[in-house]
């Protein structure tokens, strides 16, 4: 009874609905990076929004960076806290200055993504990461 009520209680639970999260907020944020990277590469002028007195091209590198390469890396659990905070950092850009003046409806996939890479923050990869492959090997080798 208590496994139903409580799911945390087994850890092979929580290690798969971490990896779980990690795989799908990752593929859904892939969504609005790759369009990113495309742009970057189709050496078609940059029409993106400037933010905080950097060029439209940087901004948009930031944004791809984040959106697409680290989602990548959070996918894969790798060095996953570290890449977390730059999607973290978009995200609170997208909500704090780009829709700043919009409603709670046009800021709510970024709010959502910021709450989801938090708790990716905090929680870490989990046991099904290569962030946990690089410990153990690290861990045998001393």
């Amino acid at each position: 009874m208590n496994k139903i009520l409580n799911p945390w209680s087994n850890d092979r639970v929580k290690d798969f609905l971490v990896l779980f999260l990690r795989l799908a907020v990752g593929a859904l944020l892939l969504s609005h990076g790759y369009p990113k990277l495309q742009k970057l590469l189709s050496g078609d002028p940059i029409e993106f929004a400037s933010v905080m007195g950097m060029s439209q091209k940087t901004s948009l590198m930031l944004a791809m960076f984040a959106e697409y390469i680290c989602a990548i890396m959070v996918m894969l659990g790798l060095f996953t806290r570290l890449a977390a905070i730059p999607i973290i950092i978009t995200m609170l850009v997208i909500v704090l200055h780009i829709k700043s003046n919009g409603t709670l409806s046009e800021r709510e996939l970024p709010l959502l993504y910021l709450i989801f890479y938090i708790f990716i923050l905090f929680s870490g990869a989990g046991k099904h990461s290569l962030d946990n492959i690089i410990c153990k090997f690290l861990k045998r080798k001393n």
